[in-house]
């Protein structure tokens, strides 16, 4: 099994959130450590997730929840470090109405094919992207596409607890990837 970098958006991830629930109960996961998760600063988190993935003794996969994902665009296109794949919760719209002011400076996004396995989860009612520019995103990426419903932003906040889906839908794409 890989090791497994999990990424918070904007706040981090609180008590509650399922990333933080993952990290609880299996020592293989690991959150990146940036100066700021309410203050975000690209190069600041980029750099961090770069000395998080060099602390790994092999290629991980990242868990990255929100803003993350665009993180994760901004660093794949700068930095060369490997990982086997990188698993996207709830991508926002950098252009949306509801992208934070404070974000601004993740909002150019790489829109070219990311150079690892990808696989992006969507809900249908995400107040931070809407379903169509997600999948925009997803195919500019290449990355796979799962529409799981109705689920908000996916976070604490719908309610999802240690989210099982979720942690099934890890499992089966991480399965999937080279060792």
């Amino acid at each position: 099994m890989h090791d497994i970098i999990t990424l918070p958006g904007l706040g981090g991830s609180g008590d509650t959130h399922w990333q933080t629930l993952w990290e609880r109960k299996d020592a293989r996961y690991a959150r990146f450590q940036p100066a700021s998760f309410d203050q975000p600063d690209l190069d600041d988190w980029e750099q961090s997730l770069e000395q998080a993935v060099r602390h790994c003794a092999k290629p991980p996969v990242l868990v990255a929840h929100s803003l993350a994902c665009l993180l994760v665009a901004h660093w794949a296109a700068r930095l060369p470090s490997a990982i086997a794949g990188a698993f996207l919760v709830a991508v926002p719209d950098p252009d949306g109405v509801n992208f934070p002011a404070e974000a601004a400076a993740f909002k150019a996004v790489p829109d070219r094919a990311l150079r690892f396995p990808a696989l992006v989860i969507a809900s249908t009612d995400d107040p931070y992207g809407e379903i169509d520019t997600t999948r925009q995103r997803a195919h500019a990426w290449q990355s796979g596409l799962v529409v799981l419903g109705a689920l908000g932003h996916i976070n604490a906040s719908s309610g999802l607890g240690d989210w099982p889906q979720g942690r099934a839908l890890l499992g089966a794409f991480s399965a999937g990837l080279s060792r």
